[in-house]
């Protein structure tokens, strides 16, 4: 990096250290990081717009199924909404930024090569203008021009009697729109934490939305069907109407056909930069990337590294579509760190928030000057919930929690003389009632192995609400197996035994496992300490043994429980632990007050 005066510095915090850029070039970001936030704001802003437009449109249209009348009642409503000055501006400038953003935002990439997602939403929104640009013409252009009356009587005789093609055209325009707006709103909302549970309903919006749409549409066209049975009556509807003369009507189809003309000069002039660029950066310089395996890409300076991955064949992980939101493209960077060119801020912004080292950076917004190794941190599969932004225990945390472990004692001997079905039924029980009790408490069930249970406490609050959640918990759970052995007796030689050990300590706290089986958990001594003092419940004939730190954190009253010292291994200091021998003599709420011993 040049040398420049003191004065002429900027300081950008990066999370994990705060760089000394040259202020020229620090402007030079700023400035287009706020351009490139303003488009994404500007998209999105008529993006929605025009679904509005959409949305009123079909919803109108699905009022054929109540009868032609209703529709051209809800069109009145429909009418004052969009024919208004502000609606036609809002509606038609929406739709000219819209197309044109989308033609710059087909120029700025860097390659083709793309998920499928991302290619079906580009080439159904190119399909879009020229699918479009008739029943634009031929309604609201002949209304401006020659006061034509665009009813939907007219418009339904139009597209279901006279023309029938061009009415399938309309269909085809209706469906490709709507999977357009679909899939836009898909990938905008999936990185919300609260979307999965909002996919129903809005999957089975946007199906029913567009298939009463076009059965409405449907029903009309059969009325307008056995009205056009009648002498005179479609002759009497075209002309109440308004429809233009021949030379009107040819006036409109040359404009129709300049639209069309001009958008597939527009996408053809748009390619031809493409490829001028491309010729240009590949004479100009080129850089080589370096990935796992030896593997290496040349690529043309001015490619993000997602863009050279994607250029190469090489999967990469990018839910949010190379928009710098989610994060899942992130990249460990080897050599050639020190040549990088600065994030942004609004990739400062998304590597805090999962807590990302120096190192660390997002490959669809790095655009490497030099060659590079660089190594992807999550595989190319991953799934929306990895770029949920997570500033909390999700991504990875070291908290001081407390870590409960219960097990059934004696359950292997038991299952022994057990139909499989009995066994996984008992079990089922038991799980229900231990998980319970954990969740009334407070705490995260997140381990069910065997017979044993693993639970968390204090993952999102203080050590002392966590070791009195921890002893609330464990009563309850010894009392409930009781009351379950008591239900079960007759299915049971023996009532259910339990043993549960609690320890509060330090642990790495995240996210963690494969596919479908990732959960919160925690690793690190604390875990195994607890898992040992669960162990101990066997030597010490008792239901519970705690560390005394959870003890005092508690506010237990600890002088009627036997003390003892445990060595163990790695570590310098021994241990401190209460037997409890009986879950009955724990307080009933987890609001303990502590006495002197």
């Amino acid at each position: 990096m040049p040398e420049v005066d003191a004065g002429e510095r900027l300081a950008v915090g990066s999370g994990h250290g705060t760089r000394r850029l040259a202020g020229s070039r620090a402007g030079r970001i700023v400035m287009r990081s706020r351009a490139a936030a303003w488009v994404v704001a500007v998209r999105l802003t008529t993006g929605l717009i025009l679904l509005t437009y959409v949305t009123t449109h079909l919803a109108n249209h699905s009022l054929g199924l109540i009868s032609l009348g209703a529709m051209e009642a809800g069109r009145e409503w429909f009418l004052t909404l969009w024919r208004s000055p502000l609606g036609t501006l809002a509606l038609y400038g929406a739709l000219l930024t819209h197309v044109l953003l989308a033609l710059w935002s087909l120029y700025r990439r860097r390659t083709l090569h793309m998920p499928r997602w991302e290619a079906s939403q580009l080439l159904l929104g190119l399909a879009i203008p020229p699918l479009l640009a008739g029943h634009i013409v031929a309604n609201r252009v002949a209304h401006e021009w020659f006061g034509a009356t665009d009813s939907y009587t007219r418009v339904v005789l139009g597209l279901w009697h006279l023309a029938p093609a061009v009415g399938l055209r309309q269909a085809v325009v209706v469906v490709v729109a709507w999977l357009h707006a679909c899939v836009g709103i898909h990938f905008w909302l999936r990185l919300r934490p609260w979307y999965p549970r909002a996919v129903p309903a809005l999957a089975a919006f946007a199906v029913l939305l567009p298939v009463l749409a076009l059965l409405g549409f449907a029903r009309a066209g059969r009325e307008v069907t056995e009205l056009a049975a009648r002498p005179g009556w479609v002759e009497a509807t075209l002309k109440a109407a308004g429809r233009p003369d021949a030379a009107g009507r040819a006036s409109l189809e040359r404009l129709q056909n300049a639209i069309v003309g001009a958008f597939g000069g527009a996408l053809v002039l748009v390619l031809l930069a493409r490829g001028a660029r491309r010729f240009y950066e590949r004479s100009w310089g080129a850089i080589r990337l370096t990935y796992p395996g030896g593997r290496e890409v040349i690529a043309p300076v001015g490619y993000s590294v997602l863009d050279a991955s994607r250029f190469a064949g090489i999967p990469h992980a990018s839910v949010c579509g190379a928009r710098g939101r989610c994060s899942t493209c992130r990249v460990r960077v080897g050599q050639g760190l020190d040549s990088l060119p600065p994030p942004s801020p609004e990739e400062i912004r998304v590597l805090r928030r999962v807590g990302a080292p120096p190192n660390v950076r997002l490959a669809c917004q790095l655009r490497p000057t030099r060659s590079l190794a660089i190594t992807p941190v999550l595989p190319a599969d991953v799934g929306a919930r990895e770029s949920f932004a997570r500033s909390g225990p999700g991504g990875g945390e070291e908290r001081e929690i407390a870590v409960l472990f219960a097990d059934l004692r004696g359950f292997t001997s038991l299952a022994e003389h057990k139909l499989p079905y009995d066994v996984v039924f008992i079990l089922n029980r038991y799980f229900e009632t231990v998980g319970g009790a954990i969740k009334a408490a407070g705490g995260i069930a997140n381990q069910f192995t065997g017979d044993g249970v693993m639970a968390l406490f204090g993952v999102e609050t203080g050590p002392e609400q966590a070791s009195r959640q921890a002893l609330a918990a464990a009563r309850e759970i010894i009392l409930s197996v009781a009351r379950l052995s008591e239900q079960l007796a007759e299915d049971l030689p023996e009532p259910l035994r339990i043993g549960i050990g609690i320890h509060l300590g330090p642990a790495v706290v995240g996210e963690m496992g494969y596919a479908e089986g990732i959960y919160l958990t925690a690793v690190g001594d604390t875990v195994h300490v607890a898992s040992r003092l669960e162990q101990l419940t066997k030597e010490y004939r008792c239901h519970l043994v705690v560390s005394e730190q959870v003890a005092r954190l508690a506010g237990l009253d600890t002088a009627a429980y036997e003390r003892h010292e445990l060595v163990l291994r790695n570590r310098r200091e021994p241990l401190a632990i209460r037997v409890i021998p009986d879950a009955e003599s724990l307080p009933r709420s987890p609001d303990m007050t502590a006495r002197p011993e």
